[in-house]
């Protein structure tokens, strides 16, 4: 069975075109015109923005006139993680789909169903016939992933509406009403390129096996982090002898908890067997440590070659003492909301950049603003007691959930309707576009759902085919029982 034997048959289809355009964040521009070229080829009005949002409207269906505009809004970039022994290029290349039992997945890469399975439900219902429904605007933004700017730029005048659907959530059977808000700090570390001392022993050290995640969904999971494992490996290592570091690599985005890692480092031939040694007593205690959650977590080593330069020892050991104390995980737990993450960081990711610079990038969440900046001045402190240059992004606020909405109650009627049984209400700890949408637009009545994904922002993203079927009659049901102006 191929992913365009699937049903909903029209939902399906697009998504596999979807995936046959390369969408990484802040390179949107293929999958924006074929947005364009698809409006274009249906009569449908389209506008494109300088963020390159794109907004196609679509006028009500012939007597629902006088029903309330719905907004259906969802994010056309992906998030472009791979296996290291995949060969893929997320510019040029298409996300190679396999079915697996009740899933679609891709082949060691991220799938882009988030939210690539939102643009294709807004973009099968803009070309039904057979759908009633008052006046649509389907509203596609760009660089959710890496900072939302699309939904930032958004002017207020771009788009107007009373009722916004946000397609971008995870779990089929809930409705979301909330989420948190978020800001990336990173740490720029300038180091001298020194001579490598003689007689040392120089290896590489990997991170790998570990499954990643969602830096806000899957946070409470207490997944394996490659930079605290590669660090913890490293600082122990320093304890017992002297260490000269050559290279260090790890994670790649800031909104997924990092996979892999890896280093390039020396000991003195006297200290060679520690090396070995410390590794694995420490694999032993991560295979207990992540048993439940990352089984498959793999240290190993290799000698390698002198390498041509190593980083001075001072901007060395202020690297390893940031990586180490630099928290990592959830930092509080809500007051109001049970079970729902309130506030937590994500040690993302540790770069060697242009000449002399290493950049560390983290990322902080909160459904409270004064809590979002307190984890952020504690990431920073460390960096400064570090010695490094700290940065901070803007961030983007969250959105306060409103247990009154009235579209929220429409939707719970027509859920009970059609499954008879409850959905579940809920606030999530990852960020979603809406809070901006409602900053912008203090008068949206708003939610968010979707089929359920697992494992995003990690090459073993998967849909639950059967929850898609699911999730698009609800939709046309909602369409129909939106309320009169």
């Amino acid at each position: 069975m191929q992913i365009t034997d699937l049903k909903p048959t029209l939902v399906w289809d697009f998504f596999h075109q979807i995936t046959q355009v390369p969408r990484p964040s802040k390179k949107e521009g293929k999958i924006v015109q074929f947005l364009l070229d698809f409006a274009a080829q249906y009569g449908l009005e389209a506008k494109q923005d300088g963020a390159n949002n794109v907004l196609i409207l679509k006028p009500a269906t012939p007597g629902k006139e006088n029903l309330k505009t719905v907004i259906l809004q969802s994010h056309v970039d992906m998030v472009c993680e791979k296996n290291s022994d995949i060969q893929f290029n997320f510019e040029t290349d298409a996300i190679q789909t396999r079915i697996d039992g009740e899933w679609l997945k891709a082949t060691g890469t991220t799938l882009g169903a988030d939210d690539g399975i939102g643009v294709a439900a807004a973009m099968a219902i803009l070309i039904s016939k057979d759908i009633a429904h008052g006046p649509l605007a389907c509203l596609f933004t760009t660089d959710e992933e890496t900072g939302l700017t699309g939904a930032y730029a958004l002017r207020k005048d771009f788009l107007n509406g009373d009722i916004l659907l946000n397609l971008d959530s995870e779990e089929w059977g809930e409705f979301c009403i909330g989420c948190a808000g978020g800001k990336n700090t990173m740490g720029t570390f300038t180091y001298e390129k020194k001579s490598v001392p003689q007689d040392y022993f120089w290896f590489e050290v990997r991170v790998s096996g570990l499954n990643g995640g969602h830096s806000g969904s899957d946070i409470n999971v207490g997944l394996g982090n490659a930079n605290k494992i590669l660090t913890r490996y490293l600082w122990q290592l320093r304890q017992e002898s002297p260490l000269a570091l050559s290279r260090i690599d790890g994670g790649n985005l800031s909104n997924a908890i990092a996979r892999e890692a890896l280093a390039v480092a020396g000991v003195p031939f006297a200290s060679k067997e520690k090396v070995s040694t410390i590794l694995n007593v420490l694999q032993a205690e991560l295979s207990a440590e992540l048993a439940k959650v990352d089984k498959n977590v793999q240290l190993s080593i290799q000698s390698v070659e002198t390498p041509a330069f190593c980083i001075d020892a001072d901007t060395g050991n202020n690297l390893l003492n940031a990586l180490y104390a630099l928290p990592h995980g959830v930092i509080g737990m809500s007051h109001e909301i049970q079970g729902l993450v309130e506030t937590s960081t994500n040690l993302a990711s540790v770069k060697m950049k242009e000449e002399g610079k290493i950049l560390v990038t983290t990322s902080q969440r909160s459904s409270t603003g004064s809590l979002k900046i307190n984890v952020v001045n504690i990431v920073k402190s460390v960096f400064k007691l570090a010695g490094a240059e700290v940065y901070e992004t803007e961030g983007y606020p969250g959105w306060k959930p409103n247990p009154d909405s009235a579209i929220l109650k429409v939707s719970e009627k027509v859920f009970e309707n059609l499954f008879a049984e409850k959905p579940k209400v809920i606030a999530i700890h990852a960020g979603l576009e809406c809070g901006l949408f409602s900053e912008k637009n203090p008068g949206l009545d708003m939610i968010s759902c979707g089929p359920t994904i697992m494992g995003a922002h990690s090459p073993d993203e998967r849909i639950e085919i059967a929850t898609v079927e699911k999730w698009w009659k609800f939709l046309l049901e909602l369409l129909k029982a939106i309320p009169a102006k």
